[in-house]
């Protein structure tokens, strides 16, 4: 159990390193949402650090898999139908909160912003309340 801890508190550490290189490197920004946003918004010339900073989340997972991590790791139990209908709240939520977690969460606060850290309590609420009702009001067979 405790080596569960280390291994979140080190992919935290990770994705604020990779979110304070971009910062210091080019000005941007590392949020997850306004990436992909940007990709489906801008023209293609444009786009090169969005699809490499993108490109290494999910080269940097498949190497934890391939390491013998838990990276992709199926979602057991789920059905697809719910895989999707969650993947479009999310996307959702972040149109209306101006960002994502990694962008709120991570950089906001990192940077004092107090509209950062009403959004990120709010997707945590939102979360707690989420799993609350999947496992508790529909019993888990969503």
């Amino acid at each position: 159990m405790p080596y569960e801890y280390v291994k979140a508190l080190l992919g935290g550490m990770l994705i604020g390193l990779s979110a304070i290189i971009l910062l210091l490197a080019d000005g941007k920004i590392a949020g997850i949402s306004g990436m992909i946003g940007g990709l489906l918004r801008t023209r293609i010339q444009l786009n090169g650090w969005r699809l490499a900073f993108l490109g290494g989340l999910v080269a940097g997972g498949m190497l934890v898999r391939w390491v013998g991590g838990a990276a992709f790791s199926p979602l057991s139990g789920r059905s697809i139908g719910a895989i999707i209908a969650a993947g479009l709240l999310v996307g959702f939520g972040t149109q209306v909160g101006s960002g994502c977690t990694s962008g709120h969460g991570v950089c906001g606060i990192g940077r004092f912003s107090f509209r950062s850290l009403v959004a990120t309590i709010t997707f945590i609420a939102a979360g707690a309340v989420s799993v609350y009702v999947v496992h508790h009001v529909l019993g888990g067979t969503v």
